[in-house]
């Protein structure tokens, strides 16, 4: 896909594709934003906003006026812009010309009910707010118990209370909410093939089954033959998958591996934080392999295979640097209590970039260094190849030439 630069001078117009309520302002406050963040709910509403006194499109504005809004830059709208797409709460369309044009199409969020039972939000949501709050949240969308059992419903049906007429039908706008759309990685002829025909039957794997697969193989990050053990042993007796035991099931695997449920992060660091692009210096190719590794394709490359996961609430290239440096730090070893000491120390200094991180990386081990020079463990410690900030005008031994390859082929 072409390269699409963003820029003040485009213009857009935004049409409601659905019925907005009031509800659906709480839900995006209360059950979005913990996910997507502030931004992207600010971006959404003032989108709402720009509609016409009907809700039914906006007029033409340029994106300027977004930025004299929002009192931000073009990236972090785009950066807003593109988590609500992901959330199935904006479909963007584009058209370029000598000034190019967008169209932005709202969507609902889910309500309460349908959002507290999606496999995916569901689960983020909870992790990324914790236990209490979450439970304080259910609380509040919670029907109320009204006990009906001493009363008689004396309701009257329509028939009883009116007479048809010949009034012709009129075509009215509709609530519409976006499917979250996961591009599917699971091999279903390779899981209808390892089950037993007499596990399953024709009814086992409908869209709504694969639906729910898909999202927990996203979520948990599950390939195919895992999910065929967890469809062993969440199978009824009518050949049916339990959808409550996979969850459950899926729920306890991913717990008892990583220590924690999962939450979202963008797979690649965003483009606004990467460095420009251009630098062919050793230090700049490093960059370029944190910038464009995803965390954790970087930590397979690191352990030869396996699957380890890391859920730090850092930019993806940020928590490749980290890795990088805790792996050569500590023996090779990644020790969950380490990596998060350090990452917490990382988030309150607010580092964005692959280059900041090394930055900070390099004056922290230094630091260390000069506070306890006298202890042999601390003075010959490894440490990544790029700490060593004349790295682009000094030659290195085999042994970093050989670790700068391998990591520029991840």
């Amino acid at each position: 896909m072409k390269l699409i630069t963003l820029l003040p001078a485009d213009r857009y117009v935004v049409v409601n594709k659905t019925i907005l309520t009031e509800v659906d302002k709480k839900n995006l406050l209360n059950l979005y934003e913990p996910i997507v963040g502030y931004s992207a709910i600010s971006l959404y509403l003032t989108f709402w906003s720009d509609l016409d006194r009907l809700e039914l499109m906006s007029k033409d504005f340029t994106h300027h006026h977004l930025m004299s809004i929002l009192k931000c830059d073009l990236e972090s709208i785009k950066h807003a812009r593109e988590a609500l797409e992901a959330m199935g709460l904006l479909k963007t369309y584009f058209k370029e010309g000598d000034i190019n044009s967008y169209v932005y199409e709202l969507y609902s969020p889910l309500s309460a009910q349908e959002f507290f039972n999606n496999p995916i939000l569901n689960v983020v949501l909870y992790n990324n707010i914790g236990e209490l709050e979450y439970n304080d949240l259910k609380k509040m969308y919670k029907k109320l118990p009204i006990d009906l059992k001493d009363y008689t419903e004396i309701t009257k049906t329509l028939n009883e209370t009116f007479e048809p007429a010949n009034i012709p039908m009129a075509e009215v706008r509709e609530r519409k909410i976006l499917p979250l759309n996961i591009t599917s990685n699971l091999d279903f002829d390779l899981i209808i093939s390892s089950l037993p025909k007499t596990l399953i039957n024709e009814k086992t794997f409908t869209k709504k089954t694969k639906e729910l697969l898909n999202n927990l193989s996203f979520i948990y990050n599950l390939d195919t033959s895992k999910i065929i053990e967890l469809i062993r042993t969440s199978i009824n007796e009518k050949g049916l998958i339990d959808k409550e035991l996979i969850r459950k099931n899926a729920r306890k695997y991913y717990q008892f591996n990583h220590g924690s449920l999962p939450t979202l992060i963008y797979r690649h660091q965003p483009d606004y934080l990467k460095n420009p692009l251009g630098d062919n210096s050793k230090k700049g190719r490093i960059i370029a392999v944190f910038e464009n590794t995803s965390p954790y394709d970087f930590l397979q490359s690191k352990y030869k295979g396996g699957t380890p996961m890391l859920d730090l609430e850092l930019p993806p290239a940020v928590v490749n640097v980290l890795i990088d440096y805790v792996l050569k730090k500590n023996n090779n070893r990644l020790s969950a209590s380490y990596v998060q000491t350090i990452a917490g120390q990382w988030k309150r200094a607010g580092l964005k970039t692959a280059e900041e991180a090394m930055t900070f990386a390099e004056k922290e081990h230094k630091r260390l260094q000069k506070k306890d020079i006298k202890t042999s463990k601390t003075n010959s410690s490894v440490v990544p190849v790029w700490f060593d900030k004349k790295i682009e005008s000094e030659a290195i031994t085999d042994e970093e030439a050989q670790e700068l390859e391998e990591l520029l082929n991840i």
